[in-house]
């Protein structure tokens, strides 16, 4: 394949325009397009190709379906705190720049929201809206069989990253949730995984909704001289 300045411009805009959408058009997707982007994306690097992924596309009832398990965890305290996480996505111990970036974006998102930081109840409902898939028409819940070790870890992130590219260069949009971990019980049961399976993590995709003010947010990003040495 010959590599233009066009075909340059268009991976490009591909992989700039991926944003963590939040609110999405109850537009369908056709199968057929899902089908061609996740065997674009099946193109992504991983050891001796291993290819350690798994892929659950859900939509109509059985999208439904789950989110409507997990809201009803997710709204009961003590049934909430029954659910954890099986791997820890996060530092246990947060320093900076990390939590300042975190809290960042955060903030960032609730005041486009008009939801301040004493707003418990709408913080909820917010984040609660991560299991309704932000209303796309797909959720995408990811799995890895638990024999494969920290650098197919490592491989799936690079999988994930073509999902979501792939997904941009049709018109798409998504939004890769690590929300969906603590419930992986409620996950499991719904879709029959097998026993070896664990849940990596979930994704909402579909057509962003262009008039959802939560979609405006564009996040920060280093420079490369933030985060990179040249060493001659």
């Amino acid at each position: 394949m010959t590599i233009t300045a066009q075909t340059t411009a268009a991976v490009d805009a591909a992989i700039t325009s991926r944003r963590s959408i939040r609110a999405f058009l109850p537009r369908p997707v056709p199968r057929e397009m899902l089908e061609e982007l996740l065997q674009v994306a099946a193109r992504a690097p991983s050891g001796t190709n291993t290819q350690p992924w798994n892929v659950y596309v859900l939509t109509g009832a059985a999208r439904e379906g789950l989110s409507q398990k997990i809201g009803a965890a997710f709204d009961d305290p003590e049934q909430a705190r029954q659910h954890t996480e099986e791997y820890a996505y996060y530092p246990q111990e947060w320093r900076s720049p990390f939590v300042d970036r975190r809290r960042k974006v955060g903030w960032d998102l609730y005041s486009l929201l008009g939801i301040g930081k004493a707003d418990k109840a709408r913080m909820h409902v917010q984040h609660r809206r991560n299991y309704e898939f932000f209303g796309a028409p797909v959720g995408l819940i990811f799995t890895i069989d638990r024999v494969m070790q920290q650098g197919s870890w490592l491989d799936y992130g690079m999988f994930l990253q073509s999902v979501m590219v792939a997904a941009r260069a049709r018109g798409l949009d998504t939004c890769p949730q690590a929300a969906f971990t603590p419930f992986h019980r409620i996950i499991r049961e719904h879709l029959q995984l097998p026993e070896q399976e664990m849940v990596v993590c979930g994704m909402s995709l579909g057509y962003a909704d262009p008039d959802a003010i939560e979609n405006s947010l564009v996040t920060e990003r280093e420079p490369v001289s933030g985060f990179t040495r040249f060493v001659e």
